[in-house]
């Protein structure tokens, strides 16, 4: 990170310091909640967790070089202390400081599916101009934010943040620290619907990241999406709409998806149709990509920047992720799972070419009082596209089971008993769709079917 001060720490959280005045100078150029990541200049966040209490390891971060604890207790050792009411507070005080020595784009990214992959898919474009910063892993919430901005370099020309909320008001916390200068919302689907109550409670929620962004700010939205192309305006700023639809400014006409080898479009924006080849499964990341386009394009970026960046893009494990072995073609997309993005994925693999799809679904969280009803849209999905199989784990996932006819299904109540029933009802040659919250721990059916499941 940017070097910055135990004074300017001290200041922008209002905390009472503990320690020799002639400290309050030293330089701060880490800052972490994970005592084991605590080295040379580091301050140390202690965090009163429900399992540890970060209190305790004060002491050892100090023995391995850092600088300063952050605490809501002071402890006695002769590290220099910050104490202050909250830590969690405090932490998100000290992130708005830092981020208002960087005089550069901002863009937040949010929405119920895709947040992730979309702010990859605008990493690997706008890296071909400018050096970008992006949230690493799922560092998307109250506490994660304020880490991810803590990891900024002192030459970092863009930062994509990733922004992930699950009730009303936190969105606005999260931009009041991120201020963003865009804002990018991939789209609304039923996610989190226990404290959101519907759809339109989603958008109410996520379009919070407008009430903290910069004046002069601009507004990206997957006009595809039924509630975010609603929006005309906000404070006088018009959205630039992306997606697949030809209304929108910034579209995209597939021309073949070729499943595992990419899909085939064109780029279509300012009269031009631009080829290219994205290098992922499922046209929703057609869609990302457009979005990558329109603030590349905003960002002035050269078309052949842009074509490369989307031409390099590579995903991440976990989310819509292609694993071949000799035996299955596997989609691992197993992180996390909603209505949206659970339907979204079964579209995926029936595009694949192998002659049997098989979908391997868990249960969705944190759906509230439509979670049963929810679980049997997925279920009649996966009969109205011809799944093969579907095989379920989970009390909400076995409702899926209530809408097959003609898809064969078969439900079990632990994934382990999945695993073992495995060789005897897959073959050679099938694609297999691997998805559920991330509670599930699908991510085991990953690993049996590509390391120990034969045929």
């Amino acid at each position: 990170m940017k070097a910055i001060t135990i004074r300017e720490i001290l200041n922008s959280c209002k905390g009472e310091f503990f320690g020799n005045k002639k400290e309050l100078d030293t330089k701060v150029t880490s800052i972490f909640t994970d005592s084991r990541k605590a080295t040379a200049g580091t301050m140390f966040v202690a965090i009163k967790g429900e399992r540890v209490d970060g209190h305790s390891f004060v002491e050892s971060t100090y023995s391995q070089g850092a600088v300063c604890a952050l605490v809501e207790e002071k402890s006695d050792c002769s590290i220099p202390q910050i104490k202050v009411k909250s830590t969690l507070q405090a932490v998100k005080d000290i992130a708005k400081y830092y981020r208002s020595l960087f005089k550069i784009p901002f863009i937040g990214v949010t929405g119920s599916v895709g947040k992730t992959s979309t702010k990859e898919m605008l990493a690997s474009v706008l890296k071909e101009k400018f050096i970008v910063h992006k949230t690493q892993g799922n560092f998307n919430n109250e506490l994660g934010v304020p880490l991810t901005l803590f990891a900024m370099e002192k030459d970092t020309e863009v930062a994509i943040i990733e922004m992930g909320i699950s009730d009303f008001g936190e969105m606005t916390r999260l931009s009041d620290i991120v201020k963003p200068d865009y804002c990018v919302i991939t789209n609304i689907g039923c996610c989190h619907l226990e404290f959101l109550g519907d759809r339109d409670g989603v958008l109410k929620a996520k379009t919070e990241m407008f009430i903290n962004m910069q004046k002069d700010g601009k507004i990206f939205l997957n006009g595809d999406d039924d509630k975010l192309s609603t929006i005309k305006e906000f404070n006088e700023i018009v959205p630039i709409f992306y997606g697949l639809d030809s209304k929108n400014e910034y579209y995209s006409e597939i021309i073949e998806n070729n499943s595992e080898n990419g899909i085939k479009c064109n780029l279509c924006y300012d009269g031009k149709k631009i080829p290219v080849t994205v290098p992922a499964i499922g046209n929703h990341m057609v869609a990302n990509a457009m979005a990558a386009v329109a603030i590349g394009k905003s960002l002035g970026m050269t078309d052949k920047e842009i074509v490369r960046g989307i031409e390099s893009y590579t995903t991440i494990s976990g989310r819509n992720n292609v694993i071949t072995t000799e035996n299955f073609t596997i989609i691992d997309d197993c992180y996390n799972a909603n209505p949206t993005s659970t339907m979204a994925s079964v579209d995926t693999v029936m595009n694949f070419k192998n002659p049997r799809k098989v979908c391997i679904l868990g249960d969705m969280k944190e759906l509230g009082k439509d979670e049963l009803a929810l679980h049997r849209q997925v279920g009649a999905h996966c009969e109205s596209l011809g799944v093969d199989i579907l095989l379920t784990v989970g009390a909400l996932a076995k409702e899926m089971q209530q809408e097959l006819k003609n898809t064969k299904g078969y439900h079990f109540e632990s994934t382990q008993s999945l695993i073992d029933s495995l060789p005897q009802i897959i073959k050679k040659d099938d694609a297999i769709l691997v998805k559920a919250s991330h509670s599930m721990h699908f991510e085991e059916i990953v690993k049996a079917l590509t390391e120990s499941i034969k045929l």
